[in-house]
């Protein structure tokens, strides 16, 4: 199978390419390769790789940015993607995009479904839901996975952000009223290729499993990185609330995606989200 990955060099553009299945033609682009806002580009770059397959691992994430940035934002989360889409359908070719849980407003009290409806609190938000709208419009037989909280071994997430104020600083602080489920980038591509190898299509959620607050996430960080010798020490983890750490844009204050649906569709449980954390950590203790 041929297979166009976008994004290549992002956290889970690493991942899908570290995941993917053996025997597989994988052209791997990142943004200096192709600029996916230029419909001109997308189209004739399709046109000669011929993908049987294009998984669109690229975004605009700087979220407190984007409110400063919108035309960026759009041109990457909405525009980009729905070229690709159009240039797959035109080609014949199967098309994934990954979305987020920032399309909802977090205001709902159960996990969200792929059909409940839409309320972006934001610029980043509302641009991914633009993306999502796009590539239905010009690819009605795509496949979108929403997921969140996305963090890799390499590349700049809460993890690794954590471990470096952890060895700096004798404490530190970390909201917890947001709650979501952190979900590894390693986990998540292996999930999108399941996904698409059982010709799933539509809306899709996928998360590791659990629950969790940022401050959860940061104690279990700690915890964890401290037995494997990542950190010398362990230091007080202290609870704010969102208010006591304003940020340019506004976050769902509850992030959790109900993926019973991918579940059913690909016959395979998520791990906990402790579980792909300590994987994690192992990796990165591994390479040094």
């Amino acid at each position: 199978m041929k297979v166009m990955i976008t994004g290549a060099s992002g956290q889970l553009g690493k991942a899908l390419q570290a995941t993917a299945a053996e025997g597989n033609d994988i052209q791997a682009l990142d943004r200096a390769a192709l600029d996916i806002g230029d419909e001109a580009a997308v189209s004739a770059c399709v046109t000669q790789a011929r993908p049987d397959l294009i998984v669109n691992a690229a975004a605009y994430t700087a979220v407190d940015k984007a409110e400063s940035d919108a035309e960026a934002a759009w041109r990457i989360n909405a525009v980009g993607p729905g070229n690709l889409a159009r240039a797959a359908s035109e080609a014949g070719a199967r098309f994934v995009h990954v979305s987020t849980d920032f399309v909802f407003d977090g205001s709902s009290g159960v996990p969200y479904r792929p059909e409940h409806p839409v309320a972006p609190l934001g610029v980043y938000g509302a641009s991914k839901r633009g993306g999502e709208e796009a590539v239905f419009a010009a690819h009605p037989e795509a496949l979108i996975v929403r997921t969140a909280w996305v963090y890799g071994s390499t590349g700049h997430n809460f993890v690794r952000t954590m471990l470096r104020l952890m060895a700096e600083r004798d404490e530190v602080r970390v909201v917890a009223d947001q709650v979501g489920t952190p979900t590894y980038a390693d986990g998540l591509a292996t999930a999108i290729w399941s996904l698409d190898a059982a010709g799933a299509t539509g809306l899709h959620h996928w998360t590791d499993s659990g629950v969790a607050s940022w401050y959860d996430f940061a104690v279990a960080i700690q915890e964890e990185a401290v037995l494997l010798g990542l950190l010398s020490r362990a230091v007080p983890v202290v609870p704010i609330s969102t208010e006591d750490y304003p940020t340019p844009a506004r976050r769902p204050s509850y992030s959790v995606l109900d993926k019973s649906g991918t579940v059913a569709h690909i016959g395979a449980l998520a791990p906990h989200w402790r579980v792909h954390l300590r994987e994690m950590l192992g990796v990165i203790k591994a390479n040094g």
